[in-house]
């Protein structure tokens, strides 16, 4: 068998999924396998494979179908005898407004309705999907130090996100849910080493901390930028530690063994001498003007 060359965009995407069987999905794909004999050649059952598959789907590494751009100013608007009618002439309809409120702890309202039955009907969920959705944003929000319940509207706008993810399955709504825990176990453990506590992240704090985290470097490297900036600014610093990180990156260094080198991964070991960098000469310079 040839060797199989993977991109390390793919194997960043991959590690940050952390499914190892949407890993080896993905290996199998590669090296020419048949998706029809995936299961078998993986060992892997249906539910596992479906979940594996819409991991690599929802990281854009196969096949992906064409997003659906949903417009929420297109979608029809229903009335009070909709609902009526709806709740009246099918059951599932009626059992999912019954889950729902279950979940919510509370009577939904005919606005609210109006906004489960767009769910459905314009956007196309199935009722299993909704019910996981649902328990997501309530989640989410308690995540974020809420102590209540989202509203329909903010489940209505995650559920566009949904369907134009082509999150409509249970193994996708599965796949999509176990990335974001790890995203957000990383982006905890990332606050916790630049020692930000009692707050969350600001939008663009957290954009930052997410391109950080998709350059694929340890938390030991991204400390070691941490400490740099704090010495070269009086602290933190986020343009400049993202630049410093920028320059690693396009330098090649995977590891903190390469940053403190200064070299890139493979590259011969210097013979005891190297030479400064700008962020250590100007260290030094300011050093000098304190004596």
């Amino acid at each position: 068998m040839d060797a199989i060359t993977i991109p390390q965009g793919d194997i960043q995407k991959l590690l940050g999924a952390a499914s190892g069987d949407a890993a080896l999905l993905y290996i199998f794909l590669q090296s020419g396998g048949e998706p029809s004999m995936a299961a078998q050649a993986l060992r892997l059952n249906d539910q596992r494979l479906s979940c594996a598959a819409s991991t690599l789907r929802q990281l854009g590494l196969w096949d992906a179908e064409p997003r659906r751009f949903l417009e929420a100013r297109e979608k029809p608007l229903y009335s009070e005898q909709d609902v009526l009618q709806t709740m009246q002439s099918d059951l599932s309809f009626r059992a999912l407004y019954g889950e729902v409120q279950r979940r919510m702890g509370r009577v939904l309202n005919t606005e609210e309705l109006k906004v489960l039955l767009s769910i459905v009907r314009y956007l196309g969920l199935p009722a299993d999907v909704i019910c996981i959705l649902v328990s997501y944003c309530q989640d989410k929000a308690r995540h974020r130090g809420g102590q209540r319940n989202p509203s329909l509207r903010a489940i209505e706008k995650e559920a566009y996100f949904w369907a134009e993810q082509g999150i409509d399955t249970t193994e996708a709504a599965a796949a999509y849910i176990q990335r974001q825990n790890v995203y957000h176990s990383r982006l905890s453990a990332l606050t916790r080493l630049l020692q930000i506590r009692g707050r969350d992240l600001t939008a663009a704090e957290e954009k930052y901390a997410r391109q950080w985290l998709e350059m694929g470097f340890a938390d030991e490297v991204i400390s070691m930028a941490y400490e740099r900036t704090c010495l070269n600014t009086g602290g933190l610093n986020w343009a400049y530690m993202h630049k410093i990180l920028l320059r690693w990156k396009e330098a090649g260094f995977k590891t903190a063994a390469d940053v403190r080198s200064e070299r890139k991964p493979g590259a011969a070991q210097p013979s005891g001498q190297r030479q400064l960098d700008a962020d250590e000469i100007a260290a030094i310079q300011r050093m000098l003007q304190e004596d």
